[in-house]
């Protein structure tokens, strides 16, 4: 059973631990909030002739166009997520444009770019227009350009009358990505269209979201810090799992051309605290898949970055990083495909969360104690999550309580397979059927996916620890319209001595903040987990570095925070209030932890005595405050 929802339902990544994907950006663009900076120095100024040649050697000048109506100049860079989205909308606004005069060039002053991947990416994309490469990047700092995409339209005198973005699909503020369904505000083309007509450019400048042009080094390091001496140990401690060849990353930090070239951004993201992707609040938990960068490597990458990047002695390089192939977790005892056949991930646009629902065919209880979702695709599976369906439950994802289910396993960029420690497994009833919730990302290619789960299976007589998922849920909350900073509580009563073994909150476009209280029953309380600036698009999980013993009694209380004002960018509609459900336009509030009982062989579904007074200490919500 395949389904297509309108929907992103919860999000977890239960066998996983997060390492630094330092820009993977798919679903939205790199570029950090210091990308909103007044960009309008140039625009009123004409733009001297220049020169330079397209990716089959032909020359081309400025002066060539000048009897174009306008001339519109792309910056792009072939490895940028925003441009690989982008493309494809550009060559369909580039054509549609041709007839009424205007023309489109595209100019890659990235100094890490071939000629060659140029080459390729136009072929790929199917680029009509003109694409030029810009050696030294001499255009580029003469139209003082900085990121790509950014976009500048010329007028029949080589004026520019507009520069920046080509629209707000997407962006960042405050360091959290967003994507919306559609641009709201379409600035290109209304800059095409005035400039056509001969009229005042409305808006003449607006911020753009984009990677920063690799330009060229000096050549003159500032720096004893270099690439091989420091540089690269560190991209391959924290880097290279994702981002070498094959793997969803969207450029390798393998080698010292690629590095160099993207310094300035790999400054920037650190700097913005975008990345790596660790939203924890260092002040709470200690946690083991912690992906902050060590100080003092920050310190290292930023002094070379800001230093010309220099390569230093190749002889000097560590011994290259090696990765297992195929499975990581030991030979499955099987594996099942999410479908019987592939899922076609279109080329642009927003792809909503897809569900697909799967017959393991157990007719005995399950131990699982491994499991590795592994992605058909890489280059578009930006996640995967395993949910359980139990016997005689409706399969379906619209299904009520869909939310909810039992979460079995998942895996999302960066995240190795985890292999329960022994005597540990998951318990799965005969008969049940798995759902599998995929995250794709379009990349600029219509491209096809079918991914798959393999498991490892436990004897019975050797699992002394039933592991388990809880949540502390909240569903009677309305979020005003306007509010932007919101309360909602909620509260889950531990039955048994417990070890805590994960975290993960979940909420959709307006969260904003979620905390993890731990309430004693002598009254005491310890922050768990702590994240200032939630981020829908990064769904982490966070292990303890060692089980967390809970006492029986002990309350979990979450607490998190919406904004469901203008100022939060993200949101779907600011002046409409906003309660519990599954799509994306409404809102959810749980958090999700892992525990198994601290006692060997307790179950871990038990409950209470029956003649145990029932009072302010059991499972509870509050209501919205």
């Amino acid at each position: 059973m395949h389904a297509t929802l309108t929907s992103r339902w919860l999000v977890w990544i239960i066998f996983a631990a997060s390492v630094f994907a330092l820009l993977l950006l798919s679903s939205t663009a790199a570029g950090g909030d210091n990308a909103q900076k007044d960009n309008s120095q140039n625009v009123g100024q004409a733009v001297s002739d220049f020169a330079l040649e397209d990716t089959l050697g032909a020359a081309h000048r400025l002066s060539d166009y000048a009897n174009s109506k306008a001339v519109v100049v792309a910056f792009l860079g072939i490895e940028c997520p925003l441009v690989k989205l982008y493309a494809p909308r550009l060559e369909k606004i580039a054509a549609e444009y041709r007839e009424r005069g205007v023309t489109f060039l595209a100019i890659d002053s990235n100094s890490q770019d071939s000629l060659a991947e140029l080459q390729h990416f136009v072929r790929t994309y199917g680029l009509t227009f003109p694409v030029l490469k810009d050696p030294g990047n001499v255009v580029a700092d003469q139209f003082q350009a900085v990121r790509t995409p950014e976009m500048f339209v010329l007028d029949s005198d080589h004026k520019i009358r507009y520069r920046g973005r080509i629209d707000d699909q997407y962006g960042f503020q405050k360091g959290v990505g967003y994507q919306r369904p559609e641009a709201n505000q379409n600035e290109l083309l209304s800059a095409i269209e005035s400039v056509i007509a001969g009229e005042d450019v409305a808006v003449a400048s607006t911020a753009a979201p984009g990677c920063l042009i690799g330009r060229v080094s000096s050549g003159d390091a500032k720096t004893d810090i270099t690439y091989s001496n420091q540089v690269a140990r560190i991209f391959q401690n924290h880097c290279v799992s994702c981002h070498r060849e094959g793997e969803i990353a969207p450029f390798a930090l393998s080698s010292y051309e690629e590095a160099a070239g993207w310094a300035p951004m790999i400054s920037e993201v650190i700097l913005a605290g975008r990345m790596p992707p660790w939203h924890a609040d260092p002040k709470h938990g200690d946690f083991a898949n912690d992906a902050r960068l060590p100080d003092e490597d920050k310190e290292l990458i930023l002094a070379w970055a800001k230093g010309g990047a220099p390569e230093g002695d190749p002889s000097d390089l560590p011994p290259p990083r090696t990765f297992t192939t195929g499975w990581q977790i030991p030979t499955p005892d099987q594996v099942l495909p999410m479908a019987d056949k592939p899922f076609v991930v279109p080329a642009e646009g927003k792809v909503e969360y897809q569900y697909f629902t799967a017959d393991p065919g157990w007719t005995e209880d399950k131990w699982i104690s491994a499991a590795e979702c592994r992605a058909g695709n890489r280059a578009v599976v930006h996640h995967i999550i395993v949910f359980i369906i139990p016997p005689g439950e409706d399969p379906r994802p619209e299904a009520e309580g869909m939310s909810v289910r039992e979460l079995l396993a998942g895996t999302a960029p960066g995240n190795p397979p985890t292999v329960l420690p022994t005597g540990m497994a998951k318990r799965v009833k005969a008969g049940s059927k798995l759902m599998f919730q995929m995250h794709y990302t379009a990349n600029g290619r219509e491209q096809s996916d079918l991914s798959s789960i393999g498991f490892v299976f436990a004897d019975p007589a050797t699992v002394t620890r039933d592991v388990k998922t809880d949540l502390a849920i909240n569903v009677m909350f309305e979020v005003p319209a306007g509010a932007d900073n919101h309360k909602v509580e909620a509260w889950r009563r531990f039955r048994q001595d417990s070890l805590l073994i994960s975290l993960m909150p979940h909420m959709h476009l307006r969260g904003k903040a979620f905390r993890y209280e731990l309430e004693y029953p002598d009254g005491r309380k310890e922050v768990l987990l702590d994240i200032p600036n939630y981020d829908f698009n990064w769904q982490n999980s966070y292990y303890f570095k060692e089980p967390k013993f809970v006492p029986r009694g002990a309350k979990m209380h979450c607490i998190a925070h919406f904004d469901n004002s203008e100022e939060n960018l993200a949101n779907p509609d600011p002046s409409q209030p906003v309660r519990w459900g599954e799509q994306t336009w409404e809102e959810m509030m749980i958090g999700w932890f892992v525990r198994a009982p601290a006692e060997e062989g307790a179950d871990p579904d038990e409950r209470r005595p029956a003649n145990e007074r029932d009072d302010d200490s059991t499972d509870k919500v509050s209501l919205s405050q």
